[in-house]
């Protein structure tokens, strides 16, 4: 039977995605599946590994299901995954030892204080490109090996990754233990320079290289798959990618200046850098945005913790507004001339700032200033901080961005996708799907496989664009007024 599809599954930390794509490229059918968000009492956040694996088999089988799509039609699938959560399994039997320690969750604290007294950071930042914190994986592996002392009786049957190499290793016939270079480079063990597990790094926090999976091209053919029986013959899983690498892939962002910008809970804006590392000056993080054809490039990556969870807050917390759709026709009817800003700084304010200890705060605010007002300083807090993270990697390159591509849900709001565009002085182009993570695993696989011809995969792709209308003088008078709400807030002040 001719191969006519490929499939997209993206990991994500609410849930699991299953993406069915044709010989265009075109998104046929969608398949969602959320799993459990695990908090005890001291916070720690964790998610079920056997959960995960099995809501990937369940998924997969409900798309081709839905659409009444032959399995042996499958060419091939792609596989995006949410990064940093961090796995340990037993690798003779595939059994978890504990449950996945999610990337939000800071229960490896003082392992990072730890090594911070060792005064090993800036050498830490130096090798891997991203500062030294409990939020990537070695911390996490340093605390699930001391919670687990009995399994170092046989370290050579301890399997520590992330989730990409769970699902790899869970799903081909042949067990394979690997991840791909976007995932490794942000374990922070792994030497973006040479290219390697870096011994150092791995004695510092304890973890021995035997407990890694091979670090493997993005576009390899990492094993063969039936998914427990779906597929009548093993079908290779050839593309892995980092969830925001994903998106940066699937943005078609795959030149150097190039940048995607992620609309989510929190944000993720990227930039490709091409194939030499640039280590920040303004507070970037440096990854790999992949290998592929044997080619590794780079990244500048700016997080942010509160952009859409800002209209969360709004909705949840505040109750200025009864659903996020709203905003949109708030804020055109807000007073324009209404100063208010909303410095969202719930849980410090990260990059381009650094200051764990900043407090959120609304500044401005005057006799006039009503529900309207707030949620406007609201939505444009988001545009804000996206805006801070541009200009510093501006900074860092020296790359005149023209254009940034974004996706996630709130650039369905107009009103926001506008005022980006007229801060940025930019062209916000939108695609037409919102599934990028998924997309650009499952395209990175279907080039892989020779399913599809690059070029035209992404030529076809259709994208909305906003353009700045504001007057310059107007737009510098805004962002001033940002900065100096931003400088009211900080610890350090």
């Amino acid at each position: 039977m001719m191969k006519e599809y490929v499939i997209g599954i993206d990991q994500s930390t609410q849930g699991t995605k299953a993406l069915l794509f044709d010989r265009c490229g075109k998104l046929i059918a969608r398949c969602d599946i959320p799993h459990a968000q695990i908090i005890n009492d001291l916070g720690w956040v964790s998610h079920n590994m056997e959960d995960i694996y099995h809501n990937v088999l369940h998924v997969t089988r409900e798309l081709l299901q839905l659409i009444k799509v032959s399995p042996e039609q499958v060419a091939c699938i792609g596989l995006s995954n949410q990064r940093e959560t961090t796995c340990m399994w037993q690798k003779s039997t595939g059994k978890p030892l504990d449950y996945a320690v999610v990337w939000q969750c800071s229960r490896a604290k003082d392992i990072e204080e730890r090594v911070a007294s060792l005064g090993q950071a800036e050498e830490i930042r130096r090798k891997t490109g991203i500062p030294l914190s409990a939020y990537y994986p070695a911390c996490k592996m340093a605390w699930l090996l001391a919670a687990h002392p009995e399994a170092l009786s046989d370290p050579e049957d301890i399997c520590l990754g992330t989730v990409d190499a769970w699902l790899v290793f869970k799903l081909t016939e042949e067990h394979a233990f690997r991840t791909d270079y976007s995932n490794a480079s942000r374990t922070q063990l792994f030497n973006i320079h040479t290219l390697e597990w870096d011994e150092e790094l791995l004695s510092l926090f304890g973890v021995s290289k035997q407990m890694l999976p091979e670090v493997t091209d993005s576009d390899s053919v990492f094993g063969y798959t039936t998914m427990e029986g779906l597929f009548p013959e093993a079908i290779p899983v050839c593309g892995v990618l980092g969830d925001s690498h994903g998106a940066l892939f699937g943005q078609g962002c795959h030149e150097a200046g190039m940048v995607k910008t992620t609309y989510g809970t929190g944000s993720s804006v990227m930039m490709n850098i091409g194939d030499a590392p640039i280590l920040s000056e303004n507070g970037m993080a440096t990854s790999l945005a992949w290998k592929r054809n044997g080619r590794a490039e780079y990244v500048l990556e700016g997080n942010l913790n509160y952009t859409g969870a800002v209209i969360t807050w709004l909705k949840d917390d505040l109750g200025l507004i009864n659903s996020a759709g709203e905003t949109d026709a708030l804020a055109r009817s807000a007073n324009s001339a209404d100063r208010t800003y909303l410095v969202p700084a719930f849980s410090g304010l990260g990059a381009p700032y650094w200051d764990s200890e900043a407090l959120a705060s609304f500044c401005g605010m005057s006799r006039t200033t009503r529900r309207a007002e707030l949620v406007k300083a609201g939505l444009e807090s988001i545009a804000y901080q996206i805006t801070d993270l541009i200009f510093a990697m501006e900074g860092d390159t020296g790359i005149n961005i023209e254009e940034v591509r974004v996706d996630g849900g709130p650039t369905k709001n107009t009103y926001l996708m506008q005022f980006q565009s007229d801060l940025l002085q930019k062209k916000i182009a939108i695609p037409e799907y919102e599934e990028l993570s998924g997309i650009g695993a499952a395209y990175m696989a279907g080039i892989s496989c020779g399913f599809y011809e690059e070029k035209t995969l992404f030529a076809g792709m259709k994208r909305s664009r906003f353009s700045p209308e504001m007057n310059p003088s107007v737009r510098d008078e805004k962002y001033s007024g940002w900065k100096s709400a931003v400088s009211t807030v900080l610890s350090n002040k």
